[in-house]
């Protein structure tokens, strides 16, 4: 277990910094400051069946990513840090776009969702409707959900309305799971929260499978 800077990885590489972990985690922030290390550690784990989670930010990371690499979106990105991109696959709702004031902009506080029948995150929560707490202004444009779904892109998790994407998945990949909130805030050292302890045993799995593999390559 280790934490590594997006901006290494963007000097560095993924291959060269990814390759002995079992899953990695993305996690929220602000910021324009290593956003490309983010976006191709996602690549190189969803390529490689690493198991993935991604909150707040490593979401959007996780869908520019998809938009570039498998939709074919040439140039896609976050309008937030690129206001000229060709795809704005991350952008704020038309109900915010006048508001001038960060804070106003802001979703904050507890919000409810309702999670896709047959999904991982259904079958973690264990239950049809959550709620989770947010805190940020970007959202997944919806004018391109068809296009990242006929490519196998899952939302598993939306607003009760349907108009807001708060959970995607990747079937058929070992784990692959993001959200638009803020899990953590909900997690406690005796009882954690059900996406963290999902993702850990997804990890540890793949060390197991990883290992016997491994065993069995070793002549005897």
């Amino acid at each position: 277990m280790g934490r590594i800077q997006s901006e290494v990885i963007e000097r560095e590489g993924a291959p060269a910094l990814l390759a002995g972990y079992d899953g990695i985690l993305v996690p929220g922030g602000f910021g324009e400051r290593g956003i490309e290390g983010k976006i191709e550690a996602i690549h190189y784990v969803r390529e490689r069946g690493i198991p993935f989670f991604g909150i707040c930010l490593g979401m959007q990371c996780a869908a520019i990513e998809f938009a570039r690499n498998v939709v074919g979106l040439t140039g896609a990105h976050s309008s937030e840090f690129n206001k000229n991109t060709p795809h704005p696959v991350i952008c704020l709702l038309d109900e915010q776009r006048n508001i001038t004031d960060k804070g106003g902009t802001m979703r904050l506080g507890a919000q409810p969702a309702v999670l896709a029948e047959g999904s991982v995150a259904r079958e973690v929560y264990a239950k049809e409707r959550i709620s989770e707490r947010h805190r940020h202004r970007y959202e997944f444009n919806n004018v391109y959900r068809q296009q990242f779904a006929a490519h196998g892109f899952a939302f598993s998790g939306t607003s009760p309305d349907g108009k807001l994407v708060e959970i995607i998945e990747l079937p058929g990949h070992p784990w692959f799971l993001a959200v638009q909130f803020h899990p953590e805030f909900k997690s406690k050292p005796t009882a954690a929260q059900p996406l963290f302890a999902a993702f850990i045993g997804a990890a540890i799995e793949r060390r197991k499978q990883r290992g016997e593999r491994m065993a069995e390559t070793v002549p005897s």
